[in-house]
């Protein structure tokens, strides 16, 4: 049986095993998972949040093992969440070990998790909202969001950041994917990664060029830095966390913090009562009302949309 105020506590008190469980309790989707977000919703809302993206090969991983030491350096309790492939066969995550982060395993103020995305389109986890809750309220400064990095899909990770971070490398052809996946839109800060490659400099202007001909920015906009770094070796990452501390900065001073926390309060509530609906709907499946409209709309008898709004009805009637 788990003690959800106990383990509550111990979350808060920075024990990294009951923040582990608590993560769990969100990915199994547990019984007591409402207890204990209902528990953890006063502490939470100071965490910074930077999601990192970019294709694969970009080096996020190693990106974000220099944001954790830059953080560490200045005394912050860092979290990282790092959205992983699933395994077909278990559903776990592929890439869980996290090689290239180990540096920080033994540090009591840092906190690592990978996250299996479980066919979740969009680069992030369907649990990664809740997830993030759990670390905000744990007492994390910073969490870094990780996605998996599967090219095109990576937009979604705007939605669960305070600040996206976009990763592109010379010579992989990252400026036109860039153009293709509308991930000009969504980043606030845009690293060219492997910068001591040939053609680091040419990405660079290649981005600042198409950044240009992106939408016209009134005064006062946030317009997005291009930071070159080489993370293998540490180089640029204090120039890219001033960039983090300045976007930040500029988020808290206009309200647009406020707002996108709330638009991703509202999409996570959205996205918790679909869940809720999909449960209710394939409780129907072999329910008389179901087989009954399936009946009429394989017959011509009615349209599915006609029939999809008597069953809302029904829904709707039922709650």
């Amino acid at each position: 049986m788990i003690d959800v105020p106990t383990l509550v506590e111990q979350a808060r008190a920075g024990r990294p095993r009951a923040v582990a469980r608590l993560i769990s309790l969100v990915e199994n989707d547990a019984p007591q998972l409402r207890e204990a977000m209902a528990a953890l919703a006063p502490y939470t809302g100071h965490a910074y949040t930077v999601g990192l993206t970019g294709s694969p090969g970009v080096g996020k991983s190693t990106s974000t093992s220099a944001l954790v030491a830059a953080y560490r350096r200045v005394g912050k309790r860092v979290a990282v969440l790092a959205v992983d492939p699933s395994s077909p066969f278990s559903g776990g995550a592929l890439l869980g070990d996290r090689v290239r982060m180990q540096d920080h395993a033994t540090d009591p103020d840092v906190f690592i998790r990978s996250m299996a995305t479980r066919g979740h389109l969009g680069g992030l986890s369907w649990a990664a909202p809740q997830a993030l809750r759990v670390l905000d309220a744990a007492g994390c400064d910073v969490i870094l969001v990780e996605t998996v990095g599967v090219g095109q899909s990576e937009v979604e990770v705007a939605a669960q950041a305070d600040t996206t971070v976009v990763l592109l490398a010379p010579g992989m052809g990252d400026g036109i994917q860039a153009a293709k996946a509308g991930i000009l839109e969504i980043g606030d800060v845009f690293v060219v990664n492997k910068a001591d490659r040939d053609g680091a400099d040419a990405t660079a202007r290649e981005l600042s060029h198409m950044l240009g001909l992106g939408e016209a920015r009134e005064p006062g906009d946030w317009r997005p830095p291009i930071v070159k770094t080489v993370a293998a070796r540490g180089e640029g990452v204090d120039e890219l966390v001033e960039a983090l501390e300045k976007h930040h900065a500029w988020l808290a001073a206009g309200g647009e913090l406020t707002a996108r926390r709330r638009r991703r309060a509202a999409a996570e509530i959205e996205a918790i009562a679909l869940v809720a609906l999909r449960a209710r709907i394939g409780d129907l499946h072999g329910d008389r009302h179901l087989d009954a409209l399936a009946e009429k709309v394989a017959g011509g008898e009615l349209d599915p949309y006609g029939a999809a709004d008597l069953l809302v009805a029904g829904l709707t009637d039922q709650a």
